[in-house]
């Protein structure tokens, strides 16, 4: 990851998209981990709803495995822990 001095030194507001939210970074890192750099929106909108935590050992786990499919295999863990499932999913019982 770049530094914060790097950043900056490298930042040109004119061509450059402006980050201004800690989960928008985190996405875009997310990104460039697992090699899709052209699905940051992607990973900015997982970084947004799901849990840093479960994020990160879903990440984890793709980083010390040996995959060929690196993104697939990140999506695939966060459906195993369940990372999709509807928070407060609301039923109707009577």
């Amino acid at each position: 990851m770049q530094s914060i001095r790097d950043i900056l030194k490298n930042f040109n507001p004119l061509e450059n998209k402006y980050i201004s939210r800690d989960f928008q970074a985190f996405g875009i890192y997310l990104a460039e981990k697992l090699g899709e750099s052209r699905k940051k929106s992607l990973y900015i909108k997982l970084a947004k709803t799901i849990p840093r935590p479960i994020l990160e050992e879903a990440l984890r786990f793709v980083i010390d495995s040996k995959a060929r499919n690196k993104p697939a295999l990140f999506m695939w863990k966060l459906k195993e822990m369940n990372a999709f499932k509807q928070k407060n999913k609301k039923s109707i019982d009577k």
